[in-house]
């Protein structure tokens, strides 16, 4: 007989202006970066294609708020069937999977824009511990399980951990980003939001990309 097993998630008190100020970034980021898409679509899939012939969108299964799997879109920046055997594979930095305009992609962070529609579809937030794959994270949680803390608050496509350490290619490398995730959850706030999305501003225009 199989027990159900309850997690006790962190529970922190927000204001209601901050509250307010999340939902309209997020609001405001999503269907801006809507628009944006729409834009640099038609380009960007003839670039994607020619460089590396299959799908435009890439899709992936995540984890999210409190343990909620959803599907995660992004723009393929790898060849196509780059995981055929279905196995998780750490994307690491000068990964010979990515292909040519998929290198500029990831270094701009453009790959991830279209986690946009995660944003509108209230998945994700702009701001949060990124969304990992259910297969590393319940490699992660079984090391640490103070990793399952991550999904106290909905992911985001940018983060505390992401603008102070960036990408993980590792199991210990995510491990140490759970601090920066864990110090966001529990001192978010308007200015560290506002920290946060200068140094991604500043990520973007330098393509500090992996």
């Amino acid at each position: 007989m199989h027990t159900k097993v309850e997690y006790h998630y962190l529970s922190i008190r927000l204001s209601q202006f901050y509250l307010i100020w999340r939902a309209m970034m997020d609001v405001t980021f999503g269907l801006g970066g809507l628009i944006f898409i729409c834009c640099i679509l038609p380009f960007l899939a003839l670039l994607i294609y020619l460089d590396s012939p299959g799908p435009i969108f890439y899709t992936q299964e995540r984890v999210g708020y409190k343990g909620r799997k959803f599907t995660v879109y992004k723009f393929r920046s790898m060849t196509n069937g780059a995981e055929r055997r279905g196995q998780a594979i750490w994307a690491v930095k000068g990964d010979p999977r990515v292909t040519r305009i998929g290198r500029f992609l990831r270094a701009s962070h453009l790959d991830e824009l279209p986690q946009v529609l995660n944003i509108l579809r209230g998945e994700m937030s702009l701001i949060g511990p990124r969304p990992e794959r259910p297969e590393y994270a319940a490699e992660l949680e079984a090391i640490n399980p103070l990793y399952r803390q991550r999904l106290s608050i909905k992911p985001g496509l940018t983060g505390w951990a992401q603008v102070n350490y960036g990408y993980g290619a590792t199991s210990k490398d995510e491990l140490e980003k759970l601090e920066f995730d864990l110090y966001y959850i529990q001192y978010q706030s308007f200015l560290l939001d506002i920290r946060i999305l200068l140094r991604t501003v500043r990520e973007v225009v330098l393509c500090h990309g992996i």
